[in-house]
């Protein structure tokens, strides 16, 4: 596998128990890594294939990201992390962003757990030179009618993948991002399962089809490896083109 090939190398995944999150997971897995997942229920076996989840061979730990004292009191298994992912997201539809307390929600999920994770793992990734990886959305680069937190959340983690990027590249730590278009999870049914909403945003990707979990787990496997070794703070856009 040689430049992709992650064995004896640790990988945590926040937000790896389904969609997105999941699919990173999965793919470092294959190619030799032992890989840690936080999730938000009780145990792996509360998660369903068809729910877009696969903990096989995965480790799994039960940790609110919205919870940053439970972030400082978690005490890892693990004695040493090559790549931090960090994928948790939610999104609040029918406009309940545009309440108080919901955005709130959002928000401290979507961007102020990023900066608790990384500085919570900070040391362990300049031990090893290792890698943080950040997704954020396209979201990030357009309007979304009806969701304010969502988008600002997101806008605000392409911010962040800069802004640590320039912090901790002394440290040896590469901090880059991945902006996904529109995949198919369990986020984005709303779309997905309306074939009115489907067809239109079909019409708007180049490529003409929805991404998948592999898609985004490409873009985390390059930057991860030694060929993105000169990339630093940069945020990859992969969704087939939608954002042209």
């Amino acid at each position: 596998m040689g430049e992709f090939d992650f064995s004896g190398r640790t990988v945590l995944v926040v937000g790896g128990s389904s969609g997105i999150g999941n699919g990173i997971a999965q793919a470092f897995a294959a190619r030799g890594a032992e890989v840690h997942v936080w999730g938000t229920r009780s145990g792996a076996g509360d998660y369903a294939a068809a729910e877009g989840s696969d903990l096989t061979g995965l480790h799994y730990v039960k940790l609110d990201v919205a919870d940053a004292a439970a972030i400082d009191r978690y005490r890892p298994p693990f004695a040493r992390l090559d790549v931090l992912v960090l994928a948790q997201g939610i999104v609040i539809y029918k406009r309940g962003e545009f309440k108080a307390e919901a955005f709130r929600r959002v928000v401290e999920v979507n961007l102020t757990s990023l900066m608790s994770c990384a500085a919570k793992f900070h040391d362990m990734l300049a031990a090893t030179k290792g890698a943080l990886i950040i997704i954020s959305s396209t979201a990030a680069f357009h309007a979304t009618r009806g969701n304010p937190a969502y988008n600002a959340s997101k806008s605000g983690a392409v911010g962040l993948t800069r802004s640590l990027a320039q912090a901790w590249a002394a440290d040896g730590i590469r901090v880059n991002g991945i902006a996904p278009g529109l995949v198919a999870t369990k986020l984005t049914t709303v779309t997905t399962d309306d074939p009115q909403r489907l067809a239109a945003a079909l019409e708007s990707i180049p490529l003409g089809r929805l991404g998948t979990p592999s898609d985004i787990a490409g873009a985390a496997l390059f930057l991860a490896s030694p060929l993105a070794g000169y990339i630093v703070g940069q945020t990859l856009v992969v969704d087939g083109g939608l954002v042209l």
